[in-house]
């Protein structure tokens, strides 16, 4: 659909041609029209051509002022409005004066059938009653029609300021942005439109035009203040307008709108993790988190998060896999070794089919676990599809990613920094999308001086490769270190790094891998937490 130009002004409803409706198309003073109803549209040139533009008629109607029976308006507010019941083409109509002063410059003429005519000079006139009020004051209250801008003074003894929007919940921004000077001119304004889904609409945007804190939005039981008027519900219209509410863009929250939500007491789900200490330096593993957990080459990143994957199969919990260094059947199989206490991956043992089977059953064909069958590098996109569909295609609860390094190694444009900077960008905003719990192992940049990670060199935040957004994008960063020398070979120490839930940081627990079993266990041994060493 094309813009018109913004001095196209309403004119009239007419007879839709598309859907057959009496009066949802709406005629503008540049030709064009727009159903209100099903959408259609006519350009303005178009109509040009086909039927001339209805013109604006300058001859006003008279007519007289009187009460509003039905709508519950006496004859002094409809006299001080100067609204007016007349004869149009020899029909019943209402009739709006829209003044300057004491002088008419255009009516809005309303028919029987709720179509609406224009007469006079739209384009220069402003608000309905604009004329009757002084520029600046303490509040200002504008309706979206002439009959609910009576109504409204009406209950407060047409006293105080109130004025109406020219056309409707459609042209309500534009009306407020050419009258702008005269409504900003007021302390307070209150927007009491309709409370349909276009009246509401309408009055965001228009609340949105002005400084900020200025403009309110009032809420009503029923459909308008004409309604709240002919119902005898007059001091509740009035308790509406002081009841207003600040209008605030999307996101911004009061804090005296808060005390419902920090009085109710909030639990918080989470599932312990496999390590008594962990859990207690963590409180657990919670939904809507991402954790990354980092560690130098060969400390056993990938045996920490099969454990706690495995954990977590055992509590009940759906859990995605997605393995990008091993096949499929390795992390299944390494699955089911936990289980058994066998490293089922390197061969060699003597089960029987029965204990397989049932291995098996526990942790892969329990209808609770899922896979991502790929090995080796992915594209970007392609993996986040995946981690989406774990998430809310298989309702997965937490998912697991191994490892972020080789998400970006194999997209080719060279810059990782920026490649991991976008991957944990779209991860993060995975997590809060989905609510999944997702655990992401990252690899760590050798750390300066002589001492590296595989010799027991204590992890930090700012040793994570490639980019500082998985620090800052992660809400829980666990750190692996181990000495692959010596007596303590396969004792490893867990190091919490970040911890966005409570703040607790430093070493939670010790690790030890058992070759015989393929079990990465916690550990107590004879720890010097001074020196961070054995």
């Amino acid at each position: 659909m094309e813009e018109e130009t913004e001095d196209s002004t309403f004119i009239a409803h007419e007879p839709c041609p598309e859907c057959g409706s009496r009066n949802n198309l709406g005629r503008y003073s540049d030709g064009h029209a727009h159903c209100f109803g099903c959408g259609y549209y006519e350009r303005g040139d178009e109509m040009q051509e086909a039927t001339p533009v209805p013109q604006l008629s300058t001859e006003f109607v008279q007519g007289e002022v009187r009460a509003l029976s039905k709508r519950q308006l006496t004859e002094e507010t409809c006299r001080k409005f100067d609204y007016r019941v007349a004869k149009h083409a020899g029909m019943p109509c209402q009739v709006a004066n829209y003044k300057s002063n004491q002088n008419v410059l255009a009516q809005k003429i309303r028919h029987v059938d709720k179509s609406f005519a224009w007469r006079g000079s739209v384009r220069d006139c402003g608000l309905y009653a604009q004329w009757l009020w002084r520029d600046g004051g303490k509040m200002l209250v504008i309706t979206e029609g002439e009959i609910d801008c009576l109504s409204v003074s009406q209950v407060q003894g047409n006293k105080w300021p109130v004025v109406s929007i020219k056309n409707g919940a459609q042209g309500a921004k534009k009306d407020i942005q050419q009258c702008l000077e005269f409504v900003e001119s007021y302390e307070t304004v209150v927007f009491m439109f309709d409370m349909d889904e276009p009246g509401q609409q309408a009055a965001l945007e228009c609340a949105a035009v002005l400084t900020p804190g200025k403009a309110k939005i009032a809420n009503l039981p029923l459909k308008d203040a004409n309604e709240m008027l002919v119902a005898g519900r007059g001091k509740e219209l009035i308790d509406a307008i002081w009841g207003a509410k600040v209008y605030r863009p999307d996101g911004i929250v009061s804090g005296e709108d808060l005390w419902t939500t920090i009085s109710q007491e909030e639990n918080v789900y989470s599932v312990p993790y496999p390590y008594e200490g962990l859990t207690e330096k963590t409180h657990g593993l919670r939904k809507s988190e991402l954790t990354t957990i980092t560690a130098g080459s060969g400390i056993g990143k990938s045996a920490l998060v099969r454990e706690i994957g495995y954990h977590l199969i055992n509590t009940g919990e759906r859990v995605g896999f997605i393995m990008l260094e091993e096949t499929v059947k390795r992390t299944a199989l390494g699955l089911m070794g936990l289980h058994l206490n066998k490293p089922l991956h390197l061969g060699n043992n003597d089960l029987g089919d029965t204990e397989l089977k049932e291995a098996y059953e526990h942790c892969i064909g329990n209808g609770r676990t899922f896979f991502y069958d790929s090995f080796g590098s992915t594209a970007i996109d392609n993996l986040l599809n995946r981690v989406r569909f774990l998430a809310q295609g298989a309702d997965c609860d937490w998912i697991i990613l191994d490892h972020l390094s080789i998400v970006v190694s194999g997209i080719g444009d060279g810059d990782e920094r920026r490649l991991i900077d976008g991957a944990m960008t779209a991860l993060r905003t995975l997590v809060q999308e989905t609510g999944v719990g997702l655990l992401l192992v990252s690899h760590l940049k050798r750390p300066s001086g002589d001492k590296g990670h595989e010799e027991g060199a204590v992890t930090s935040l700012s040793q994570l490769r490639g980019s500082h957004a998985i620090a800052q994008l992660s809400d829980m960063v666990l750190g692996m270190e181990r000495n692959q020398q010596g007596e303590q070979a396969n004792t490893t120490t867990v190091r919490v790094l970040k911890n966005r839930f409570s703040g607790e940081t430093g070493i939670a627990c010790h690790v030890q891998y058992n070759p015989q079993t393929g079990r990465l266990l916690e550990c107590n041994p004879e720890f010097n937490e001074v020196s961070d060493e054995f």
